[in-house]
This record gives C-alpha cells, sequence and structure tokens, in this order.
C-alpha cells in the first residue's frame, strides 16, 4: 500500500491540508469522470462511489495532519440483476482506491464459486489461496457469491472457502478489498446465513436496472465504439425491440442490449454478402437496417417462441 504520513511527520505538523490539491495530486476524479461516461444511468451507484471515494480522500488528508482513526473497512457488496454495470464499477473502484493509496496495484482479479471451490478434500484451500494470492494488493470481485454456501450439501466445500476468506478479509484488509456480488435477494439470504461476512462488508451498493431510454443509450454507444449505426429505420425498430425485450425471460439489462447488437451484425453481414456482386460503400458497411433487427425471434410474438436470448 502507497505510504501516507504518519503522526510526527513533516506533512502531520502542517495545520492545514488542501483537499483540491489532494484530489489532483491522487487524479480520482479523473477515474469518476471516466465512470460517467462509461456507464449510462445508474446515478445512484455513482453517487454511492463519490461518497466512498470523497471518505477515503478525507481520511488521506487526515492522516497527512496526524489524525489516525485506523484503516477504513472497505470491502463491499454490489447487488443488482445481470447486466447492470457492477464488474465495470467494480475495476474504477479497484482504481480509485490505488490512486488514493489504499491497495498497492489497483488491479481486479473477477472470480465465482468454481475458481475458490474445490471438488474433494483437500483442493479447495489451495485454489482459494492461490485466487487471493493473484488478488492481493487490489481488488477481490467475487460474483453470485451466494453459490459458495449450500447448505444443503453436507459434503459442500463452500463453507471452507468462506472460513478461509474471512480469515483474510479480516487480517489483511489493508491490502485486500472484497467485493460480493449478485442478485439482491440471494446475497441477503446468504448474509442471513454467513453473519461473519456480513459484519465485513462496509459498504453495501444496490444497481438498479436500465429504463427502456437508457438501454437505447447503452445500445447507440457499443454501436458506436464498435463503428457502427442504425439507419433512422432501425433506430425505430430499436426503440420497438427494448420494451419487447425488457418483457422476456432471462432480460440481463446492457448484456442483452449486447447480444441483440451482435446477432443484428450477423444478420447484416449475411444480407450484405447476398448482394457481393456489386461493391459496398463505407456507409453500407457500417449501417443497421431495421430488418437485421426486425428478424429476431423477439419480434415473433411470444416469451416462450423468443427463448433465453433473441
Amino acid at each position: 500500500m502507497n505510504e501516507l504520513a504518519p503522526a510526527g511527520s513533516p506533512g502531520a505538523a502542517s495545520a492545514e491540508v488542501d483537499l483540491r490539491a489532494l484530489a489532483a495530486d491522487t487524479q480520482v476524479h479523473e477515474v469518476l469522470e471516466e465512470l460517467d461516461e462509461a456507464l449510462v444511468g445508474l446515478k445512484p451507484v455513482k453517487a454511492r462511489v463519490r461518497e466512498i471515494a470523497a471518505l477515503l480522500l478525507v481520511e488521506r488528508a487526515r492522516r497527512q495532519l496526524g489524525l489516525l482513526a485506523g484503516s477504513p473497512s472497505l470491502h463491499m457488496s454490489f447487488t443488482g440483476n445481470p447486466g447492470t454495470g457492477k464488474t465495470t464499477v467494480a475495476l474504477r473502484m479497484a482504481r480509485i482506491l490505488h490512486r488514493l493509496g489504499y491497495v498497492r496495484k489497483g488491479h481486479l482479479v473477477a472470480v465465482t464459486r468454481d475458481d475458490l471451490v474445490g471438488q474433494y478434500i483437500g483442493h479447495t484451500a489451495p485454489k482459494t489461496k492461490d485466487v487471493l494470492k493473484k488478488a492481493m494488493g487490489g481488488v477481490l470481485f467475487i460474483d453470485e457469491a451466494y453459490y459458495l454456501y449450500r447448505p444443503e450439501n453436507e459434503r459442500d466445500y463452500g463453507q471452507e472457502a468462506i472460513e478461509i476468506l474471512l480469515q483474510v478479509m479480516e487480517n489483511q484488509r489493508d491490502d485486500l478489498v472484497v467485493i460480493l456480488a449478485g442478485y439482491a435477494d440471494r446475497m441477503d439470504a446468504f448474509f442471513r446465513s454467513n453473519p461473519g461476512l456480513s459484519s465485513r462488508i462496509a459498504h453495501h451498493v444496490e444497481f438498479p436496472d436500465y429504463d427502456a431510454a437508457e438501454l437505447e443509450q447503452i445500445a447507440l454507444k457499443m454501436l458506436q465504439t464498435m463503428q457502427y449505426r442504425l439507419s433512422p429505420s432501425g433506430l425505430e425498430a430499436l426503440r420497438e425491440y427494448i420494451p419487447r425485450r425488457m418483457r422476456q425471460p432471462h432480460f440481463a439489462n446492457a448484456r442483452s442490449m449486447r447480444n441483440a447488437l451482435d446477432r443484428a451484425r450477423l444478420r447484416q453481414a449475411n444480407r450484405l454478402v447476398a448482394s457481393r456482386e456489386r461493391p459496398l460503400t463505407r456507409d453500407e458497411l457500417m449501417t443497421i437496417e431495421a430488418q437485421d433487427l426486425r428478424a429476431s425471434r423477439v419480434f415473433a410474438g411470444t416469451a416462450e417462441r423468443a427463448g433465453p436470448e433473441a
């Protein structure tokens, strides 16, 4: 972890500290601005991240003046449905923690149960410890963390992984931040069943679903990044597609938008190849037409016909 001025140092002897200069020095605002640009919506999430960043900035200033309250607990819980930006925010959070000197490296290691829990006796501990070793100095992001705990299976080894995590979260919290993520209701049940974990989580961040207008913005940003665009009729088709898809099973917010665009690109490519007897313009290669979206099964009718992704 980056060194901060302890009591009795030249920095601690100063009577004041300039928060604006400290923020500029750490460049933490750049990361916050990147978060605003990278993610559409999520105002409560962005506000919570800014609050945590402000707390850490003030704690850094306090330490420079010799005001030591002990290292703050920074372990977090991210709850929300798939595709709401939890991993993206975790990446930015790792950078914020690094900029402010609370982790040494600022990298993110994202894992699931399979990366931590073994299938036989003696397998779980080395797997979990290997993941923790890779994550040290940064952030460990455990997606769908509740799958670590399976009380219905007496021979399950997830509890062993939880116990190792608990020890590290308490004893090495100066060198590792753990973020547990998943559906809100399942995470609540998980914490009730594992009070030791719950007591170590200082920050709970809830990720709301996107509305139709936000999903449209997300889709357009994705297309722009890939150097595609929608024709006017293509945009109209997208605006019809989104609410239909939102009502169907297995909807995953931004992830479903990316899947829809990937399929539209596939249909566009097949359409263009069918017309290969003539040269194609740059505009044609970039443009998604209405027919590329309307061929989706989402427009076929019922949710059952559309399937999990369309």
